[in-house]
């Protein structure tokens, strides 16, 4: 059974500095020398998990294979590691106090009195410690999220401090700052991040190792004050300097030797551990920034004003995009703007679309529109979660004829819904009986692009919506051409639509964008951004 060792990362100044992305960095580098690695992510919100923020107040909400709706740090971890991410990596303050407060009208805590220390705690450790325990990894590293001095996050500091002293050498803390420059001065200031760390040792924790966010190259001199000033060695203060996507991090921070003094640390002999194999990644960071020839890919949905409601997608396309020798010219297109008049404006320079995910009526039929337009000028389209089910009620109404085609989400009075919740569906429904979430295996139909695409007949895929596509439309849907191409086999749900006499027009029910990485970029995503690359007759 391998001996699990610790990594935590904490943020001080401010937020947004990028701690996730410096914690899957770590995990890349430890993972390309031969470690077993995963992330973590504890948040300090009280909402059980981000399943009912707005997309605009937390961005994306991430799902897990086994059904966890989680913070979108996890699809940062996955597309880097590669590795899948479950419940366990993703804790809120909700959740751990939703337990101890079960744990307490159990009797479990026999009539004491229930406090933060040592309740509220423990239940923090035993969280940080379930995937430690499996015996799986080497190294289990975990993001703390918010900043340090925030009174959200001191129940967190606390027990990383016991833990540090429970675990001894098997414990590490990285703590990142913000050192911000003063164009008037013509200087960086290392005052905020000696702040920071005195903020971390007040509430008895001492960092390991510094990480420097920054936009200037921070010279020997400086880093040697911040390691006087903050107590850790000058080999322990790195840089983390502004890059022009996150997929160089791993690159930088092994320049910055970040896994070899963690891995010197905590123990290890550097010369009897593998050097990091980074071969993969940096042929796919190469391709991605040295591509010249663009494709243009418009996303059209509801939430584009926050580019991180989309964030899997986004990283998909660019995944795709760098597997293709293309550069990914983005275009958010706000689905409530769209309509007949401007479509053509909006759409016809682009090579593709995605009609992207999205619950509730609002933009939908700026959605309808852009569907349209792609399957009339034969646009390379894919519709994902809803935009499948407004590919499907478009279809219905502008091809089969049915003017009031809709779905039960938006008008349950129509006669004609094509998107209802199937009633053989609804024992294996969650969330008040109306939501499917994780991982459902599909059944592929031979012969069909779906095929073609995955080259296999069974996949399995991640899945977030409440609404199905109705089958009682299914037989009228195919003689006229639109596919039912992958089916869920256990509960006969459709899973794939697809346009026989289309270049690319396929709907999927499910979230591929969950399972792309950057050394395996998804199949549906690498097929889309190639249809599109092909694509010159609206350009």
């Amino acid at each position: 059974m391998k001996e699990t060792k610790y990594i935590f990362v904490t943020g001080g100044v401010t937020s947004s500095l990028g701690k996730g992305i410096i914690a899957a960095s770590l995990g890349k580098l430890l993972q390309a020398r031969g470690f077993k690695v995963t992330n973590q992510k504890l948040d300090p919100y009280i909402n059980i998990d981000p399943g009912t923020l707005n997309p605009y107040e937390h961005g994306e909400c991430y799902v897990t294979v086994d059904g966890h709706e989680a913070d979108l740090d996890l699809g940062h971890y996955e597309r880097f590691l590669g590795v899948e991410t479950h419940k366990a990596n993703n804790v809120t303050t909700g959740r751990i106090y939703q337990n101890v407060i079960n744990k307490e009208r159990r009797g479990d805590y026999l009539g004491k009195t229930v406090q933060i220390i040592p309740h509220i705690t423990d239940e923090i450790k035993r969280n940080i410690k379930l995937l430690g325990n499996k015996g799986e990894f080497d190294f289990v590293i975990t993001e703390l999220g918010g900043t340090v001095g925030d009174i959200e996050s001191l129940p967190y500091i606390e027990s990383v401090r016991q833990l540090k002293w429970e675990l001894g050498n098997k414990c590490l803390i990285i703590h990142l700052t913000y050192v911000p420059y003063l164009a008037a001065a013509k200087e960086l200031k290392t005052k905020p991040t000696q702040h920071s760390v005195k903020a971390l040792q007040e509430q008895g924790v001492q960092a390991d190792i510094l990480v420097l966010r920054t936009e200037h190259n921070i010279s020997m001199d400086i880093r040697k004050k911040v390691a006087l000033f903050c107590n850790v060695e000058q080999s322990a203060v790195m840089q983390s300097i502004d890059v022009p996507t996150i997929y160089r991090v791993p690159m930088n921070m092994q320049a910055e030797k970040l896994d070899e003094v963690v891995l010197t640390k905590m123990g290890f002999d550097l010369a009897k551990t593998p050097a990091a194999d980074m071969a993969k990644w940096i042929e796919f960071v190469e391709k991605l920034e040295n591509a010249k020839e663009e494709v243009r890919i418009g996303i059209v949905g509801k939430y584009v004003q926050l580019p991180d409601a989309y964030k899997s997608i986004i990283e998909s396309l660019l995944h795709a995009s760098a597997y293709n020798n293309k550069k990914l010219k983005l275009e958010l297109i706000l689905s409530d703007k769209l309509t007949e008049e401007n479509v053509e404006k909006k759409l016809g320079n682009l090579n593709g679309i995605i009609v992207a995910p999205g619950f509730g009526p609002r933009g939908m039929e700026g959605k309808f529109t852009a569907l349209k337009f792609a399957r009339e000028q034969n646009m390379p389209c894919l519709g994902i979660c809803m935009g499948m089910q407004t590919m499907s009620i478009e279809f219905a109404r502008n091809v089969l004829g049915y003017a009031d085609a809709n779905s039960t989400e938006i008008d349950s009075t129509t006669t004609h819904n094509i998107v209802d919740i199937m009633d053989e569906q609804k024992d294996i429904l969650n969330l008040g009986g109306s939501m499917r979430l994780g991982a459902y295996k599909c059944k592929l139909k031979r012969g069909t692009k779906a095929f073609e695409i995955y080259g296999k007949e069974h996949i399995s895929e991640r899945h977030r919506h409440r609404f199905e596509f109705n089958n009682a439309f299914k037989a009228e849907f195919e003689k006229a051409g639109m596919i039912c191409s992958g089916m869920n086999e256990e509960s006969d749900l459709v899973e794939i639509i697809e346009l026989k006499s289309h270049k690319f027009f396929v709907g999927v029910q499910f979230h591929p964008e969950y399972s792309s990485t950057v050394v395996k970029p998804h199949p549906l995503f690498i097929s889309f951004v190639k249809a599109s690359i092909n694509n010159t007759k609206s350009l």
